[in-house]
């Protein structure tokens, strides 16, 4: 208790980037247990390093201490039940695996709320490949050129660049369903994904790739496109008699997800003002791929980073840390 009245009587005097806490009325009962650290999730990618480390530095700034633990994208759901990691802040809601809904049913994991980027992913490929395929950008053309896409590894199927094998295998579904001459390959790691798109655009070679948007490359690379795969419906990932394929499911692309802060069943109960400022904590696109090109291109440290836009928008988050505090 004495640990707590001294971060409080901390906080009241404490200037963050020019916002002043004194005005707030602190108490230990708004900061809960600020002798544990909070536990945040670090998955496989930048985006969500960028998300994670900006909530960390917020949670700082009350007084809070964090830790960032690695955690697959999957494996993490558990890991949040057991109460072992105690909130992760960008999982993508088509792509959060068996054990979220499961724990989320069991009550012992809860969504805090969207996070506010714009999300989007699919297959890309680089838009000079219409040449190649005249079909495209309709699924069906993917055949056409199959045999340009063949490696050593896929032989006699073309290669398909699929998600790393922690983030799920809906491509490898989604080509089996349609019927699809190709091999899904795991990605490896976002890193490697974006070497191999970037190199193929260098050679200007042909691929096929599963990817996401906010990200950078785009940036950095020729014109993409996505490919038209059937639109997605309820049902589709469940029920085999929905679509083109009475015998499969995954006969369609993936629905537009939001991205999730989710957190431990106990967060709010243990830490109410950090509970209050992640749910009020939003990132938008431009910001997050702006963070992502100097942290991924130009080598910058993600701290330095994540700490710069804090200070650049204190106009943004000053709100979020009031409310938590109840002012």
């Amino acid at each position: 208790m004495f640990s707590r009245k001294i971060s409080n009587l901390i906080l009241s005097f404490l200037i963050a980037g020019g916002f002043l806490l004194s005005a707030l009325q602190v108490n230990s009962e708004d900061l809960g247990d600020v002798d544990a650290p909070i536990k945040l999730a670090i998955n496989e990618w930048t985006g969500q390093h960028i998300s994670t480390h900006i909530a960390g530095q917020l949670l700082e700034k009350l007084g809070y201490s964090v830790e960032y633990v690695n955690a697959g994208n999957y494996p993490q759901f558990q890991a949040l039940a057991d109460g072992d990691i105690h909130a992760t802040m960008e999982g993508w809601t088509n792509n959060l695996g068996d054990i979220y809904p499961v724990k989320k049913a069991e009550g012992t994991i809860v969504d805090i709320g969207p996070l506010g980027l714009d999300a989007g992913e699919g297959w890309v490929y680089l838009k000079f490949m219409e040449d190649m395929c005249p079909g495209l950008p309709a699924w069906e053309a993917m055949n056409d050129c199959a045999e340009n896409l063949v490696t050593p590894e896929t032989l006699p199927m073309g290669r398909f660049i699929a998600y790393p094998a922690d983030w799920g295998n809906r491509s490898e579904m989604i080509i089996a369903a349609l019927g699809l001459n190709y091999k899904a390959v795991p990605g490896g790691t976002e890193g490697a994904m974006v070497a191999e798109i970037k190199a193929a655009d260098a050679a200007q070679k042909p691929i096929f790739m599963m990817f996401w948007q906010p990200h950078y490359v785009f940036a950095e690379i020729g014109e993409v496109a996505w490919v038209d795969l059937p639109a997605y419906e309820e049902g589709c990932d469940t029920d085999p008699a929905w679509g083109m394929n009475p015998d499969a499911t995954h006969d369609c692309g993936v629905f537009k997800p939001e991205t999730m802060k989710i957190a431990w069943s106990g967060f709010q109960e243990r830490w109410p003002a950090a509970w209050d400022l992640l749910s009020s904590y939003q990132l938008d696109n431009a910001s997050q791929e702006a963070m992502m090109y100097k942290i991924d291109v130009e080598g910058a440290d993600i701290v330095e980073v994540t700490g710069q836009w804090l200070e650049d928008n204190e106009d943004r988050w000053n709100s979020w840390v009031s409310s938590a505090m109840g002012s």
